[in-house]
C-alpha cells in the first residue's frame, strides 16, 4: 500500500529545497530567462546543497536519497525555474543514473563524484535531427577499431551539450540489427573530432544550455563503452524511465507555482470594488488549477514509490509525465488569464511558466509516445512496430 504521508526527513528535504528555491533561483529567474543566460553560479549553489546526483549512493558522491525525496527536490526547483531544473534532471536521471546501473567500477568511480560535486556536467546524445522518437534508427555509427571504437554522427537538443565534460552517446554498431545493435559510449568532450554548438531562439528555459553535438571520426577506447554492444537502446529506455519521473515533477512545480501566483494576484486585483478572488469564474480556475496540482502530483508518488520498492513503474511514470506536463500547459495557460493583461508579460512568473512548460511535453518522449506506451501496457498491442 502505498503511503502518501512525508517523513520527517523528506519533509525537512522540501522545506531546504524550497527554502533554497525562494533565496537563490526565483530573485534571479527572469533576468536569466531574459538575458538567455545559463548561470553557473547558480548551478555551483545547487551542486553544494547535493542537488546533483542526490539519488546516487554516498559512495560514489551522492546522497543516497529515495526517488520520491528526490520528486520533491525537483518540484521546488521547477517551481522557481524550469531552466535550472533541466540541470537537475539531465545530470542526475540522464547521465548518473545510466553509470550507476550500467557501469563498471571504473566507470562510477571515474566519473559519479565529479557529477554529483558539480564539477562537472553530464549531457546524454541521444537525439538526432533525423531521429527523435524513433530512437532505434539512429545514424550515428560506432565502428570498431584497434583497442576502441571511431564514432561519427550528430546529436540535436541536447540539454547542457556545450557545457559538458562528459557526453552519454547513443550509437549504431550495426545497422541491420536495428535496437540491438546500439551501444552507449562514456564520451569525453575534449576528444579530438568532438564538437557543440549552442542552439539559440528557442520558446521557453531560454536560461539552459541546448546544443547541437557533431561527431566527427571521435576514437574512444573499450573503457568508454557503457554496458556491452546492444545494450544501448535498453539504457537510453531506462535513463528515460528516471527522467520522466524527473520531468513530471519538475512540472508539478510549475502548476504549484501557477496556483501560488494565481491565488496571490487574485486576491490583489480589485475590479468592480471586490478583489477578483470573489468572482466565481476566477475561483472555477483555481480550482482547476489545484485539481491538476494535486493530480499531477499523486502520479508523481506513485511512480516514485514505485521505484523505490524495485517495482515495475514503467506505465505509471509513464503517466505521471504525460499527465503532468500537460497539467502544467494548462495551469500555466490559466494562470495567465487569472493575471490578464498582467500575465502576458514578465513582470509575473506566470508568461515564463507556460513557455517553459509548452517543450515538456514534447522532449524524453512526447505525450503522443506516453500515450503508445500506456495503450501498448492496456491492450498488449504494440502500436509502434
Amino acid at each position: 500500500m502505498i503511503d502518501f504521508e512525508l517523513t520527517d526527513e523528506q519533509r525537512l528535504v522540501r522545506e531546504t529545497a524550497a527554502e533554497f528555491v525562494d533565496r537563490e533561483v526565483i530573485p534571479v529567474a527572469r533576468d536569466n530567462d531574459r538575458n538567455e543566460r545559463f548561470d553557473e553560479g547558480l548551478v555551483r549553489k545547487l551542486a553544494e546543497m547535493g542537488f546533483l546526483g542526490a539519488i546516487v549512493p554516498e559512495e560514489y558522491g551522492g546522497r543516497g536519497i529515495d526517488y520520491r525525496t528526490y520528486c520533491l527536490i525537483v518540484e521546488e526547483i521547477g517551481r522557481g525555474d524550469s531552466s535550472i531544473r533541466t540541470v537537475v534532471s539531465v545530470q542526475t536521471s540522464l547521465v548518473c543514473t545510466p553509470i550507476l546501473r550500467w557501469g563498471d567500477e571504473d566507470q562510477k568511480r571515474r566519473w559519479l563524484p565529479q557529477l554529483c560535486s558539480g564539477e562537472i556536467l553530464g549531457c546524454f546524445g541521444l537525439t538526432e535531427p533525423d531521429t527523435g522518437s524513433d530512437a532505434a534508427n539512429l545514424r550515428t555509427r560506432a565502428t570498431r577499431i584497434d583497442g576502441g571504437w571511431r564514432i561519427n554522427g550528430r546529436k540535436q537538443w541536447i540539454s547542457n551539450g556545450t557545457r559538458a565534460k562528459v557526453a552519454l552517446i547513443f550509437a549504431q554498431t550495426d545497422p541491420e540489427l536495428k535496437h540491438r545493435g546500439i551501444a552507449a559510449f562514456l564520451v569525453p568532450t575534449d576528444t579530438p573530432g568532438f564538437s557543440a554548438s549552442a542552439v539559440h531562439g528557442k520558446l521557453g528555459l531560454r536560461a539552459s544550455d541546448t546544443a547541437e553535438l557533431s561527431l566527427d571520426g571521435v576514437e574512444v577506447g573499450d573503457e568508454a563503452l557503457l554496458g556491452e554492444v546492444g545494450d544501448g537502446f535498453k539504457i537510453a529506455m531506462s535513463a528515460l524511465d528516471s527522467g520522466r519521473l524527473s520531468v513530471a515533477s519538475g512540472c508539478v512545480g510549475i502548476c504549484q507555482g501557477c496556483l501560488d501566483a494565481s491565488v496571490s494576484y487574485s486576491k490583489e486585483r480589485i475590479q468592480f470594488d471586490r478583489p477578483i478572488a470573489s468572482f466565481q469564474l476566477v475561483q472555477e480556475m483555481i480550482a482547476d488549477m489545484t485539481l491538476d496540482t494535486e493530480a499531477a502530483r499523486m502520479l508523481c508518488w506513485r511512480a516514485a514509490w514505485l521505484k523505490d520498492m524495485s517495482r515495475p513503474s514503467t506505465t505509471e511514470t509513464s503517466i505521471a509525465k504525460l499527465y503532468a506536463t500537460e497539467a502544467a500547459v494548462r495551469c500555466a495557460n490559466l494562470a495567465i488569464q487569472v493575471h490578464g493583461g498582467s500575465g502576458y508579460v514578465d513582470d509575473y512568473p506566470v508568461e515564463r511558466y507556460l513557455r517553459d512548460a509548452r517543450v515538456t511535453t514534447l522532449y524524453e518522449g512526447t505525450s503522443q509516445i506516453q500515450k503508445l506506451i500506456i495503450g501498448r501496457a492496456a491492450t498488449g498491442v504494440n502500436a509502434m512496430t
